[in-house]
């Protein structure tokens, strides 16, 4: 039996300018935060000669061609097992479509313990590049690559996201006192909406391999407010970070009708009276997980509760996709 789990993760900035219709024009720039909610899949080879695949369906198949579960089914053929006598089991602290990027968790982790199945070491650049491989081009998906990427390397991380395709991989030069600040202070609340990311993140795709200049523009400022972030989180002023991410959101939402919604806006507005210094919905937008920065965690806790959120309570993780148990 192997064990692996993978981090899901938060978006610091950047986010959007990591899909190749605008960094193979462009580049981007991306600064991700993994965190201390993991996606887990198990594997376990069985008696009898079939797959059995259990996430929130089971399928029971004799070959890989007909496993319904796209993700698994890719996988499989990248990484082959040499007879079908294997079961895999998926887990996560979150549901898919929050905007933690699971789906492509998911991915990371299956793909860690396949290889692990096959007694294979893949360095964590190979790993997220698979993932992407999957996800992006053999499933057509359209999305970025900030997902695997972080999940697979974990931290606190920026990736420039070049022309050519390369990811140059930077971890962050956070000092220790702004590190536990900014984790102390950094507050998730789900929405209550969940949305499929591919639906939003389409609209951006098509617009900007179309050449859409308000869309192009609108990315180029992301990217650069993705940069001052940088700069605000290495230098240790938090209070910059939560302004530039207000800033962020309120430039997102015009990236789209589907952002954002009237509750959505609500609960943004209530935070923000209630000691929120800045906030964002995390992922492609539409639903999932609002994030703030506040120094006032007490009174935002008790406002967005007496609204009816549910706060996740997160830490960072430093480990990326792992092995966590075999035998």
């Amino acid at each position: 039996m192997i064990i692996t789990r993978s981090p899901l993760r938060i978006s610091l900035g950047g986010g959007g300018t990591d899909l190749p219709s605008y960094y193979r024009e462009h580049s981007g720039f991306v600064i991700s935060a993994a965190i201390d909610k993991f996606v887990y899949i198990t594997l376990h080879d069985t008696f009898e000669a079939e797959f059995i695949i259990k996430y929130s369906k089971t399928e029971q198949v004799q070959s890989v061609d007909e496993i319904k579960h796209p993700i698994v089914r890719e996988a499989l053929k990248l990484v082959p097992v040499s007879a079908p006598h294997l079961e895999v089991v998926s887990m996560s602290d979150i549901p898919a479509g929050t905007g933690l990027g699971s789906s492509s968790s998911f991915t990371v982790a299956l793909l860690r313990a396949l290889h692990t199945h096959h007694k294979d070491f893949i360095p964590r650049q190979e790993l997220a590049e698979e993932a992407c491989h999957i996800e992006i081009d053999r499933l057509g998906e359209p999305i970025g690559k900030q997902d695997q990427y972080i999940s697979a390397f974990g931290g606190i991380t920026s990736f420039l996201f070049h022309s050519d395709g390369r990811v140059t991989v930077q971890p962050m030069q956070i000092s220790a006192e702004t590190l536990y600040n900014l984790e102390d202070n950094l507050l998730l609340f789900f929405t209550g909406f969940t949305r499929a990311a591919s639906t939003i993140l389409a609209e951006q795709d098509s617009r900007t391999r179309g050449g859409d200049a308000s869309m192009i523009d609108h990315l180029h400022q992301i990217k650069q407010f993705g940069y001052e972030s940088k700069a605000a989180l290495e230098s240790g002023d938090l209070r910059r970070f939560a302004a530039i991410m207000h800033e962020h959101w309120e430039l997102k939402k015009q990236r789209s009708r589907s952002m954002s919604n009237s509750q959505i806006d609500g609960y943004y507005q209530l935070a923000r009276a209630n000691g929120a210094l800045g906030g964002k919905l995390i992922g492609a937008g539409g639903g999932g997980f609002l994030m703030f920065y506040t120094e006032d965690k007490t009174r935002l806790r008790r406002a967005m509760r007496e609204a009816g959120l549910r706060e996740v309570r997160m830490r960072f993780d430093f480990e990326g996709a792992s092995v966590v148990a075999r035998s």
